[in-house]
């Protein structure tokens, strides 16, 4: 069982941007250290969730230079607001300056307000998504004499003549990783040998007490089209090696009573900022063309803390992992800085990856 690290901290202000950016790449490099497999970041606009997510694209190859060991993930780049032109190129260029060990999470974005900053009907997005992945893939396709490619997608047009540069260093193009929550996405990991995120809830609602229950049948769709595809062993090894489950939030202390205290002063001030951002949000859904139809559930409850959050002492966070490992989860993306990243959270955050490192890890890793 692979571990990675998610950075998705939250800036309160302008005026904190430039540090939170700092503590992150100190965490990374932490992290780094500690035997950690990947650093996977976010795509985010506009708002203070993980300001330096304006362009992550920029960041991973600020931190691979430092660290050429790791691998570096995306979860998940926000298909519907990027030129394919722009997505293939940024792709290419990171996936040579890490050697290929990249994985590139991709979805059609979940937040009104970032749609309409670029233009986008939120209720488009899903077909804008589907059409800018498969442009992409004629993009990394064409060669120097083959016809244009023309693009006409939305807000994004363009016709390319000559070919995407660089080369990718993977052949066909760095492993992308749809989310496994509907068929088409699955299918599309699975026909391509690629890994898959596997979510612990099932939409509408977004939350629950039993999130090992929405995994098995996610993964076990994943995983039965995998097979379905007729790819060697080692292609398949290598696609559920990486397949991912993603907790918001992993908080682990010496004893489970230290963890809870600590998780809610945690999950206290991520709703403090969530609730500070609520009328921005409100703003970007006065129409019905960006009127959100799913929601999620305050922080601090049960449905929330179940699906998104893993905690506890050492030995608690073991148990609560064996059925994951065993039904063949290959990669725990770990939320450790979430919220606001004041000094006491990137500390809470550092004492999270030093307890999963010496205690947890060594464990699961095999």
């Amino acid at each position: 069982m692979r571990f990675s690290v998610f950075l998705n901290a939250r800036s309160l202000g302008p005026e904190q941007d430039r540090k939170l950016m700092k503590d992150l790449e100190a965490h990374a490099r932490l992290a780094a250290s500690l035997d950690y497999d990947a650093i996977f970041l976010p795509d985010h606009h506009f708002n203070g969730y993980m300001p330096v997510a304006s362009d992550s694209f920029i960041f991973a190859g600020y931190l691979a230079g430092q660290m050429p060991h790791m691998h570096f993930g995306f979860s998940v780049v926000s298909v519907p607001l990027h030129h394919p032109v722009r997505f293939a190129e940024r792709i290419n260029v990171l996936d040579q300056l890490t050697d290929g060990k990249l994985l590139v999470g991709v979805g059609s974005g979940t937040t009104p307000e970032e749609m309409i900053g670029f233009a986008v009907d939120y209720r488009d997005a899903g077909a804008l998504a589907e059409n800018n992945l498969a442009i992409a893939e004629q993009l990394w396709a064409k060669r120097m004499d083959d016809p244009a490619v023309v693009i006409e997608n939305g807000p994004y047009n363009g016709r390319v003549l000559q070919r995407i540069t660089p080369a990718p260093y993977t052949p066909r193009h760095a492993r992308l990783m749809p989310v496994a929550m509907k068929e088409a996405s699955s299918r599309r990991a699975a026909e391509n040998g690629w890994p898959a995120f596997i979510p612990a809830f099932t939409p509408p609602k977004i939350g629950g007490t039993e999130p090992f229950v929405h995994v098995k049948k996610w993964f076990d769709i994943y995983k039965g089209f995998l097979l379905e595809a007729g790819h060697s062993d080692e292609v398949v090894a290598s696609a559920l090696d990486w397949t991912t489950h993603t907790y918001q939030v992993v908080h682990v202390a010496e004893t489970d009573e230290q963890a809870r205290e600590e998780l809610e002063v945690i999950l206290r001030s991520y709703q403090d900022a969530v609730e500070r951002e609520a009328e921005f949000n409100a703003r970007a859904e006065s129409d019905d063309a960006n009127k959100k139809t799913d929601r999620t559930p305050d922080a601090l409850t049960d449905d929330w803390i179940g699906t998104w959050c893993l905690y506890g002492s050492p030995e608690t966070v073991i148990e609560h992992l064996k059925p994951y490992q065993e039904l063949g989860i290959g990669n725990i993306l770990c939320g450790t800085t979430t919220g606001p990243l004041t000094d006491e959270r990137l500390q809470l955050g550092n004492q999270t990856l030093h307890l999963l490192s010496e205690k947890v890890m060594p464990a699961l890793k095999g």
